[in-house]
């Protein structure tokens, strides 16, 4: 139980305890020491991925004929909750074992899954999802990457932004369009695409705010050619498909945002312990000891609705509407918890040798991928 909370969590047995430590071990020795190097050159290298892999932290809750540990989704919770503690921003480790995985194992053919989960699992392929387009922000019905059908292949022409793991993909799932271009959310598929393939190319890692060492790029399509074997649930299948996994992949964000609350919290409160204004340390002032009070029952009443919602999302239960009332409102409780502990920090939590000015600028991207918080709201909206 962490000094945080101030109700007991219940969800995670003794066998998650233990993988936790063994996650915990393997991001403090071979993981932290290495981030500040990724930070500056701006991905992970690819031996981390295949180091995850061979301890059977990637895509563990795959089907076991396909190399994974047939796992339940806590164990992937508590891979999440253990890289956010530690301010790892860089792998990215989760949309490659939660959403990629999760999107070809739940609708794959047989081939497909057989051809791609187990160098997944291995870390040896290295997977992205590729929505975003420079126009079309939250709104994947306006996409305009074209995948035109001539005979038996996709030819694909297009680009997509923002896309994490893109610099270091094997793979990517692409959203497309197919038959009318016009055709909103009926003409939207998703393809399958090999980093290899004669035409795909991939920009410089873009230099964000944050998170700097996980690799975001721009991908681009030159007339790709791809078999149609390559297509993802079917032609014209796409959007639904991708509305299926949205509320995972939000939750998984309030996860990521719930835990920061925690982090930096803790960091916090180890620093207003140590350092001394006027003769008094920073926690003998009451000012700092009502911020922190007022901070601690924020992240304790978002961990116990996140709490709620996995345990829906386990019972396949969690509804659209209460995984963006999470994504959004817990991102934002994040956002202002790091503001107010960037304060308490003084000058010194305005540098990034502190983990508290890092997360500062890690966790603003939460607000905004995943579909905006705003998009969120409008999602809520709809059920009133």
């Amino acid at each position: 139980m962490s000094t945080l909370d101030l109700i007991p969590r219940t969800l995670f047995s003794s066998e998650h305890e233990d993988f936790r430590l063994s996650f915990r071990r393997f991001l403090e020795e071979e993981v932290a020491p290495r981030h500040d190097k990724w930070e500056e050159q701006q991905y992970v290298d690819r031996d981390i991925w295949k180091r995850a892999g061979e301890l059977g932290f990637l895509c563990v809750t795959m089907p076991e004929e396909y190399g994974g540990a047939g796992a339940d989704r806590l164990y992937s919770i508590v891979l999440m909750e253990e890289q956010t503690r530690l301010g790892l921003s860089g792998p990215g480790w989760a949309l490659h074992s939660e959403i990629v995985a999760n999107y070809i194992n739940r609708f794959g053919t047989r081939e497909q899954k057989q051809k791609w989960l187990p160098p997944m699992v291995r870390g040896e392929v290295i997977t992205a999802i590729a929505m975003t387009e420079p126009g079309t922000g939250s709104d994947l019905q306006a996409v305009k990457t074209y995948a035109a059908e001539e005979g038996d292949e996709l030819v694909i022409t297009g680009s997509k932004i923002f896309i994490t793991n893109g610099y270091n993909s094997d793979l990517a799932i692409v959203v497309c369009k197919t038959g009318d271009r016009e055709g909103g959310a009926k003409s939207v598929t998703l393809v399958l695409v090999e980093a290899d393939r004669p035409g795909f190319t991939k920009g410089k890692p873009l230099k964000k705010m944050g998170m700097k060492a996980q690799d975001t790029c721009e991908l681009f399509f030159d007339g790709v050619r791809v078999p149609k074997s390559n297509v993802l649930g079917g032609m014209g299948n796409g959007f639904g498909l991708l509305m299926k996994e949205l509320a995972w992949e939000r939750l998984q964000i309030a996860i990521g945002a719930v835990c920061g609350c925690e982090y930096v919290l803790e960091k916090t409160i180890e620093y207003v312990k140590d350092r001394k204004v006027f003769g008094r340390t920073v926690a003998s002032y009451q000012n700092t000891r009502f911020k922190l009070a007022e901070m601690k029952s924020e992240a304790q009443i978002a961990r116990v609705f996140v709490d709620r919602c996995i345990e829906l999302e386990l019972q396949g239960k969690l509804n659209v509407a209460a995984a963006a009332a999470a994504k959004y409102w817990c991102s934002d409780i994040q956002g202002r918890i790091n503001d107010e502990c960037v304060q308490l920090h003084g000058g010194y939590g305005y540098m990034l040798d502190y983990p508290v000015a890092r997360a500062y600028v890690d966790s603003r991207a939460q607000r905004i991928y995943g579909g905006t918080n705003e998009i969120m709201k409008e999602l809520i909206s709809r059920t009133i």
